[in-house]
């Protein structure tokens, strides 16, 4: 019966290599330019903005269509 190195380290071990794991893939990471992330933020901002606009619109036209049909 074998058993891995993960399988013989305490909670202690095991909270350790997850830390280090998470660190060496953070360093991989290739992190947004403040531009980039005002242009984002931008173009997220806006499309919540439009997508609300259109639920709005389907929304007012669903009551009027609601209170038609059984009003």
């Amino acid at each position: 019966m074998s058993t891995s190195n993960t399988e013989r380290l305490g909670l202690f071990g095991r909270l350790s290599l997850f830390l280090r794991q998470v660190t060496f893939e953070l360093k991989k990471v290739v992190w947004p330019t403040k531009d980039q992330l005002v242009t984002y933020t931008a173009v997220v901002i806006v499309f919540v903005i439009i997508m609300g606009f259109i639920i709005g619109v389907f929304d007012f036209a669903f009551v009027k269509l609601v209170l038609v049909v059984f009003g």
